[in-house]
């Protein structure tokens, strides 16, 4: 199954909560009026765009119309289509791992699937031919870098992990030595996932950031956030916090096989100006799935 198919299947709920409103304002309109677009503006914010980035398409597509003389909702539909693409095409699509090795640095709050998301995305590399490590930079959590060890055993990739409440710097450093010697092209260092205290987020990242630098400098390197989408505006209020905190570079949203409304991957691309790279669309270790705007947006309207 393509990414398509997957992410049309995984927007099944979504689809079908929408279709009594955003389906409904191009099929219930006859023609295109201010009642059409107050109409769809607020389906928009509905479908989890939030305000500004559902004022934003709106207005773009009044433009669209008033420019291109379209008469038609159907012709306002293909539209908004190239609207919408346009916004989640932000930066590259693809993670830069052009160096050996390259450093994917996951952050995000507890419970959106972070651990989960590293295993897949390990499981991915290592399908396409590249030697994995895996970090356990989350010491907090008791059963994070068991969880991790699980996955690395599946992917078949390596993994450093140190006891719980060890400092994460010190278990990053070691992690960076092991895939220095043993010629790692990826390495995936998984974090703490607290936000509640902003500093002492921002002085653990800030270490192991500087750590990274010190022992790969030059290297590729990526942050890597992930999100729950089924928290909606909630997940763009934590998008906008880590960006400030910790510079993220690339959004991984997950849980988009459930009550997600779709919409908030273009509230984040938009907002933010980061690009979305991979979405999870379920359980299985290929349900993670490299992003593709087009696809997406076909699959939501």
């Amino acid at each position: 199954m393509g990414f398509f198919e997957k992410i049309k299947a995984g927007l099944t709920k979504t689809r079908d909560a929408l279709s009594g409103t955003l389906g409904g304002v191009f099929s219930g309109f006859s023609q295109i009026d201010d009642d059409f677009y107050d109409e769809l503006e607020e389906n928009l914010i509905l479908a989890d765009l939030g305000v500004e980035t559902s004022v934003k398409a709106t207005e773009k597509l009044r433009a669209v119309i008033k420019e291109q003389r379209l008469k038609t909702p159907e012709e306002a539909k293909a539209a908004l289509k190239e609207i919408l693409v346009e916004m989640l095409s932000v930066g590259s699509p693809a993670l830069d791992l052009s160096t050996k090795p390259a450093v994917v640095l996951v952050i995000g709050v507890n419970g959106v699937g972070k651990t989960t998301t590293i295993g897949k995305i390990a499981t991915r590399l290592v399908k396409e031919g590249k030697r994995v490590m895996l970090i356990a930079g989350d010491t907090f959590r008791a059963a994070a870098a068991d969880q991790l060890e699980i996955w690395a055993g599946r992917a078949g990739a390596d993994i450093v992990r140190q006891h719980e409440g060890a400092d994460p710097a010190s278990v990053v450093f070691d992690g960076i030595q092991a895939a220095k010697a043993r010629n790692v092209d990826v390495i995936l260092i998984d974090t703490a996932g607290r936000l509640h205290n902003k500093t002492n987020l921002m002085n653990e990242l800030n270490k192991i950031s500087r750590i990274t630098e010190r022992e790969l400098p030059g290297s590729a390197r990526e942050v890597l956030l992930v999100l729950d989408g089924t928290t909606g505006q909630n997940g763009l209020i934590q998008a906008k916090q880590f960006k400030e905190v910790a510079g993220v570079t690339a959004v991984a949203l997950t849980k988009l096989d459930g009550t997600a409304k779709g919409g908030i991957v273009i509230a984040v691309s938009d907002s933010l100006q980061i690009p979305v790279k991979f979405v999870d669309v379920g359980e299985q270790a290929d349900d993670l799935m490299p992003f593709d705007a087009k696809d997406f947006v076909d699959a939501l309207l």
